[in-house]
């Protein structure tokens, strides 16, 4: 990958390209891992108050983070998502139903939320109870008392027109916020690392808070919805389409995705039988870019790291210039880029690095970065005919600018989120590790954590700790010196 001057389509968050070289410093540092892991604590022990059921899946030990404390809040753990929405094109306006189940993780007078007051909220109830409620910029509370580990149905009805919330980072692709955007077409999609689904529904915004969704969408013809998951069913009556779709299992809420537009699907299937969807424009090409090479990045990346952990896989090709991992239906910017078996690679492998697994506080984004950046570059360099070890001494020309002006992988500036920092530094740590303990072992690792872990979330203190265990290797001085340390440690 050559360096570049700005982003061209980099990933909201996914993807970074050495572009990212060009970004100006940081200074304020996440926790060290001297200390472990951020220094906020789960809220319950982790078998306190576990809900019956089919919920239980989606239970959490949700935390205040430490990078951005003022979204999200851990009395929430949200189990479930049903998300009823209409779009009305003509007039930009989003109607909904919200149905949250959750379970309360402490005592307290309110229920806390993340949701924007541009959106008007008619009712509100608690388990059927009517409730007031205020919205004070991204603040939801709800005046409703709820007692720790027990469970609740808020339910909300709300309408407007949803807009970007800004974004704490300086990348190109962040310019026009984090959230829901709205096209000159009138067709929408979101994206929104580190934060914003709260633009247009009211959550508990934050990593560590993983929960099921379903979700009913409704337009007029011929746009339709299209979200994570199983297309469950999909109508056509009236003038109006509705389509209904199914994840069945855990997501954060920056793993969602939702747009309205007029699209044309094509099915394919890896070769061990996963189901593959593309979803782009109904005018342009069926499988637009490399996007008909998303089997064969499933069918390389199983090789690597064991089955794909998610039941389907889809493509979403939107209006923007970003990519992201959203959760079984990868958001992709309509640019070359974007749409390339690279790029793809790279969102796939984020649902073992990322989206099963996932960090449950952001100082730890360089979990997810890192190892779908070394898998891309191994793809890389398999396609290029070159030993990996040439596409990292590559990475290497550029990662110490990188770390001198965004801050260290673990350590990173909090108004920079996504430069190419938590990508490439984390990358070339990987090669590092993979030297020093044998491709043996080094691949036994990236197959057994995401298998794990899957559907739960873990900080850094619980993944390298594990690592050296796993390995039998005293490790602390090297991950310190790789996520920690102002300067880039020397290569063997």
């Amino acid at each position: 990958m050559k360096k570049a001057v700005e982003v061209l389509g980099a990933a909201m968050g996914c993807l970074a390209l050495a572009a990212c070289a060009g970004q100006t410093s940081g200074g304020d540092a996440g926790p060290g891992r001297s200390s472990a892991s951020p220094t906020s604590s789960p809220v319950n022990p982790p078998d306190a108050g576990a809900p019956a059921g089919d919920l239980a899946i989606a239970r959490n030990d949700t935390r205040e983070d430490s990078v951005y404390p003022e979204i999200g809040d851990p009395l929430v753990d949200a189990l479930h998502y049903d998300l009823d929405l209409a779009w009305a094109p003509d007039a930009d306006r989003l109607t909904a139903r919200e149905t949250l189940t959750f379970r309360a993780t402490g005592d307290a007078p309110r229920i806390p939320l993340d949701f924007n007051e541009q959106l008007a909220i008619s009712s509100a109830t608690v388990d059927g109870t009517p409730a007031e409620v205020t919205v004070e910029g991204n603040d939801l509370t709800v005046a409703h008392p709820i007692a720790a580990d027990q469970r609740y149905e808020l339910v909300l009805e709300y309408a407007g027109t949803p807009a970007p919330a800004p974004a704490p980072s300086q990348r190109a692709d962040f310019t026009q916020g984090v959230g829901w955007s709205i096209t000159p077409e009138h067709e929408t999609w979101t994206l929104q690392e580190p934060y914003g689904a709260f633009t247009w529904y009211a959550v508990n915004d934050h990593p560590s808070d993983k929960a099921l969704y379903d979700f009913t969408l409704t337009a007029p013809a011929p746009m339709s919805g299209v979200a994570n998951g199983v297309l469950a069913s999909s109508t056509a009556e009236n003038g109006r389409s509705v389509n209904t779709w199914h994840l069945a299992e855990p997501a954060s809420s920056y793993l969602v995705t939702v747009a309205f537009g007029d699209f044309q699907h094509t099915d394919l299937e890896s070769a061990s039988g996963v189901p593959i969807q593309i979803w782009t424009d109904a005018d342009g090409d069926p499988t637009p870019g490399e996007t008909a090479s998303a089997p064969d990045a499933i069918d390389w990346l199983e090789k690597v790291l064991g089955p794909y952990p998610f039941d389907s896989f889809g493509l979403l090709v939107v209006d923007n210039e970003s990519g992201m991992e959203t959760q079984t239906m990868v958001t992709l910017g309509d640019t070359a880029y974007s749409l390339s078996e690279a790029v793809i690679v790279h969102e796939a492998a984020h649902h073992w690095y990322g989206d099963t697994v996932t960090p449950a506080d952001w100082s730890d984004v360089w979990m997810n970065e890192g190892m779908a950046m070394y898998l891309q570059g191994m793809w890389e360099s398999e396609q290029e005919g070159v030993p990996v070890v040439g596409k990292m001494d590559e990475w290497a020309s550029f990662e110490a600018d990188l770390r001198t002006r965004s801050g260290p992988p673990g350590a990173f500036d909090p108004t920079r989120f996504g430069d190419g920092n938590i990508y490439y530094g984390p990358a070339l740590m990987w090669q590092e590790l993979r030297e020093r303990v044998g491709d043996e072992r080094f691949f036994e690792l990236l197959r057994e954590w995401p298998s794990r872990e899957a559907n739960g979330t873990a900080d850094r203190r619980e993944y390298l700790d594990w690592i050296e265990a796993t390995t039998g290797e005293e490790l602390s001085s090297f991950f310190d010196d790789w996520l920690l340390d102002e300067t880039t440690p020397e290569r063997d």
